[in-house]
């Protein structure tokens, strides 16, 4: 007496005990025969233990036995057949699932380990496993959830008879099918079927690899996040900024000695500013500048050859791109391109803790121009705003020196505060082109 159960991980072959347990057998066998186990979920999963099946509803408090079927619900279920000679010695000792004593149905289990005692002389032993072990722990080694279920849905396929020596119960060839059940997946069961593959993308190749590089993108920005090099994995460059590299190094207004000793106390923000009002003034014909910048090395002071210009609007900055790009200035053809760096919204969000906000965004400015100090015993008390008030500049170094709004300083031997407008004094002319190549700024000696 052998039958033959296909499941998602494999086929596996039970024999029978039909002698030992008559009963049990022919409630399995006519259950087989009616196609009652088809489909049916491994809905508990113990590893290395058992693992359980034979309820339709999947939930493990279900299932009925052929004798309700054939007799009515006094006889949903039969008594237990307890042998003292069937323990669960082997690995593959097939067994009734009940509820209590005398409570089988339709639910069986299989066990994985060898020696259960504890489960010995309490349930109904009708079949041991003679093939198919490697299917049967490839059930056991499935991923499952708190409650014992398997994560991706495990069933019965099929169940096929290899000997049946028995008879028939009365009635029975009434109840078997000519074809199995079509398999229907429950609505609500969320869960992936074991043997299931993802559909065949129909989407055309270019169209699958934007995606593709897209989520690559994502993932690697969720990563500068997490380690702590991105404020936020969804910050995107600013639309209205533009990169210009391949500058002359003396596309900037040079500055004293007097000068460069002083701005060593000065952000580098703020030297940058300054410096880069040739570029300020080039690049003003397509609209207003909110901010020119000229990178230069933190140490020397020598331009590193790029710069960042800033436009109010992003149609001013397009305008910018086209015009610009490939322009001689200084002698040097300049390249042009939208900015990809964030640079400033990451010093924004570790300076006030914000990762992309107005109002932070104003906190920062008045913290790095809105206060001049607090003065000295000279004159001026360092009055707050970006641009500091109108008092006279001091005038220092001679002819070529320093000029300093009294706003930003106190007076000569005052504290220094925040520098808010600081004047280095017009170089002398140098020998350069006096317009660039497009002959729409002003002349570039004049300034």
């Amino acid at each position: 007496m052998a039958v033959l159960i296909e499941t998602s991980k494999g086929d596996i072959v039970i024999d029978l005990f039909v002698e030992e347990c008559p009963v049990a057998c022919k409630n399995f066998l006519s259950l087989c025969k009616t196609k009652y186990y088809n489909n049916c979920l491994f809905h508990n999963v113990q590893p290395n233990f058992l693992v359980q099946t034979g309820d339709p509803t999947g939930t493990g408090k279900g299932g009925d036995s052929i004798y309700k079927t054939l007799y009515g619900d006094q006889a949903r279920c039969f008594d237990d057949e307890i042998k003292p000679t069937l323990k669960h010695k082997n690995v593959g000792v097939v067994g009734m699932a009940s509820a209590g004593p005398n409570l089988n149905a339709s639910q069986f289990y299989i066990t994985t380990a060898k020696d259960l005692q504890s489960l010995d002389e309490k349930h109904t032993i009708f079949g041991q496993l003679a093939e198919g072990e490697d299917a049967l722990m490839r059930i056991n080694e499935a991923y499952c959830d708190e409650e014992g279920r398997p994560f991706q849905n495990i069933r019965i396929k099929h169940t096929v008879i290899l000997d049946d020596p028995m008879d028939e119960p009365a009635g029975l060839g009434d109840l078997i099918p000519d074809l199995s059940p079509v398999f229907e997946r429950d609505p609500e069961d969320t869960r992936l079927e074991d043997d299931w593959v993802p559909s065949e993308d129909n989407r055309p190749a270019e169209e699958v690899e934007k995606s593709l590089r897209e989520a690559e993108a994502k993932s690697r920005a969720i990563m500068l996040e997490m380690i702590g090099d991105l404020p936020d994995a969804d910050v995107k460059p600013p639309e209205e900024v533009l990169f210009v590299c391949r500058l002359n190094p003396v596309t900037s207004d040079e500055a004293s000695p007097v000068f460069r000793a002083y701005m060593v106390r000065v952000p580098c923000a703020f030297q940058s500013r300054r410096w880069g009002q040739d570029l300020e003034i080039i690049f003003g014909r397509f609209g207003k500048i909110t901010d020119c910048e000229v990178i230069r090395d933190f140490k020397t002071g020598e331009s590193l050859q790029y710069a960042f210009i800033g436009f109010e609007t992003k149609e001013q900055s397009e305008a910018a791109y086209l015009k610009m790009d490939n322009v001689l200035i200084d002698d040097r053809r300049i390249h042009v391109d939208f900015s990809q760096s964030v640079s400033k919204m990451w010093n924004r969000y570790k300076r006030v803790g914000a990762k992309d906000d107005a109002s932070a965004a104003m906190s920062l400015d008045d913290e790095m121009g809105g206060k001049g100090g607090k003065g000295g015993k000279g004159k001026g008390k360092g009055k707050g705003g970006r641009r500091f008030g109108d008092n006279a500049p001091i005038q220092l170094g001679g002819s070529r020196g320093l000029e300093l709004k009294t706003g930003a300083l106190g007076a000569a031997g005052g504290g220094y505060g925040y520098l808010a407008d600081v004047r280095p004094p017009k170089p002398e002319p140098r020998d350069r082109p006096d317009r660039c190549e497009l002959d729409c700024c002003v002349p570039i000696a004049a300034f």
